[in-house]
């Protein structure tokens, strides 16, 4: 949801868009010295910075007719220390206002639909969030810590719009729950890309996977725009008063909700175990497959254990895909290496074996027995028959020579 400035240009088709912008005013006597408030939404792109869409705050000047447009998405790659801010969770981004004609021309020229929903505020609550917007924007006010799910482009412009309206946003909202939860939406947006969504799924921990209310789930731009349809003002009318699409969306479209089964993990699962007890005379063989599952294991468990233990990253904290993803399969390649050299490995080899195989089996008990489960049905139904099959296939193999 991250954006970087750049030079744009102002073709003909961008400016036809205030045409949309700057509808006709109707507005009462005591409303025509308001700021005019829209919330502008923009669906997925295709980098990964832009799966989960983005949105910012309109603010139209009623006496220039000036739009302007608040950004919370900015941030900026050349900052001293940012890749390892990046890693330990402590990323900046900053405010940016700019025309908002401006910050729609990217969006036009990488294919993004934008749709924009004008508020029915009332005018004091017009007036406070554009001043407060106006000071946000500052300098030394714009930049705030970025964390993906609870500080974000979407929860920054939810926040500004809850403070405007006296907490009437979020009591609207955080009593009610669709059952939605971090992992479920970063695993629906970056479906597109196989290496993100394996990734927020391996690397999500149980603090993922509490249900979320609206105003939790509000993260993902779309969904506080779906929650901004429902809402109320504070004289009890439809919060949103009009709604128009700027751009179309031309690239492929927001992916959908869909249920995920964890079934197919575990015919996968029950497979490669029965392939491995099929091939269990033949060591060399399955050496050659343990050894890249081992060294893949061991590294991505000393990634888990690395997020939970050195970083900010919350949603990485206390995951039990450690018990499946032991970084112990790392201490196994030499035994994998000797089987492939036709030798014995070492006495550590079997005990290691089962050792690796009874903690991932552990992780399946805990996940039954916890009071905060974590959704990982399908690493365990995937990963842990592969574990015993691979103990049960190997142990005898330091009592004598691999063929």
């Amino acid at each position: 949801m991250g954006l970087r400035q750049r030079r744009l240009r102002w073709p003909a088709v961008i400016l036809a868009c205030l045409l949309v912008l700057l509808p006709g005013w109707a507005f009462a006597s005591d409303a025509a010295t308001a700021p005019r408030i829209g919330v502008m939404t923009m669906q997925p792109g295709e980098v990964f910075f832009e799966r989960f869409g983005h949105d910012a705050i309109v603010v139209v000047d009623p006496d220039t007719g000036a739009a302007t447009s608040y950004n919370f998405g900015f941030f900026d790659p050349s900052e001293p220390d940012f890749l390892s801010r990046f890693i330990r969770g402590e990323m900046m981004y900053h405010l940016v206002a700019m025309p908002a004609m401006q910050d729609l021309a990217q969006y036009r020229e990488a294919g993004r639909g934008v749709r924009i929903q004008w508020l029915d505020l009332e005018p004091a609550q017009a007036h406070a969030l554009s001043a407060a917007l106006a000071e946000r924007a500052r300098p030394e006010n714009s930049r705030y810590r970025y964390d993906y799910f609870t500080a974000n482009c979407a929860t920054q412009v939810r926040d500004m719009l809850d403070t405007a309206m006296g907490g009437a946003l979020q009591s609207q909202l955080a009593g009610r729950s669709r059952g939605n939860t971090y992992r479920s939406e970063a695993v629906r947006l970056a479906r597109p890309a196989p290496w993100m969504w394996l990734g927020f799924d391996v690397g999500l921990g149980p603090y993922a996977d509490r249900p979320l209310s609206r105003w939790e789930e509000a993260f993902v731009p779309m969904r506080l725009a779906d929650s901004l349809r429902e809402a109320r003002n504070s004289a009890g009318r439809p919060l949103v008063q009009a709604e128009d699409e700027l751009l179309p969306h031309r690239i492929a479209p927001e992916p959908l909700d869909a249920p995920r089964r964890w079934w197919p993990w575990l015919l996968a699962g029950l497979a490669c175990a029965a392939g491995i007890g099929a091939a269990r005379r033949r060591p060399r063989a399955l050496a050659a497959f343990a050894l890249p599952l081992w060294l893949l294991s061991g590294l991505a468990g000393l990634l888990l254990a690395f997020l939970w233990s050195s970083t900010a990253h919350q949603a990485g904290w206390a995951n039990r895909n450690l018990f499946l993803l032991n970084p112990l399969c790392l201490l196994l390649l030499p035994g994998a290496i000797a089987l492939l050299r036709r030798r014995v490995p070492g006495r550590m080899f079997q005990p290691l074996l089962w050792t690796v195989a009874a903690v991932a089996a552990l992780g399946w008990v805990l996940q039954w027995l916890s009071l905060q489960p974590q959704y990982n049905l399908p690493w365990i139904a995937l990963l842990l028959p592969v574990h015993v099959a691979l103990a049960l296939a190997l142990a005898r193999t330091t009592a004598r020579p691999a063929r």
